[in-house]
């Protein structure tokens, strides 16, 4: 005979949820107003540095790429 449904479709869905949390264990629950590190402000910096040395080109079928903005440039190669 076949399992019978217990309870409404929200209770049943829950069931599954706390089922694949066992596996994939709990969703991130961190802040997201938190103060930023020292640490965190130089790696922002140094991405942002790192991000002004490219620019992006369309083509004209609407793709893009991403060309070096000063060509003699070898630093990041």
């Amino acid at each position: 005979m076949a399992e019978e449904s217990t309870g409404n479709a929200s209770q049943r869905f829950m069931h599954k949820m706390g089922k694949l949390r066992m596996i994939f264990g709990p969703a991130n629950r961190s802040a997201l107003g938190h103060e930023m590190t020292e640490q965190n402000r130089q790696l922002l910096a140094q991405r942002e540095a790192e991000t002004m040395q490219w620019e992006t080109l369309r083509r004209p079928d609407g793709s893009t790429y991403v060309v070096p903005r000063d060509p003699g440039d070898k630093s990041l190669r």
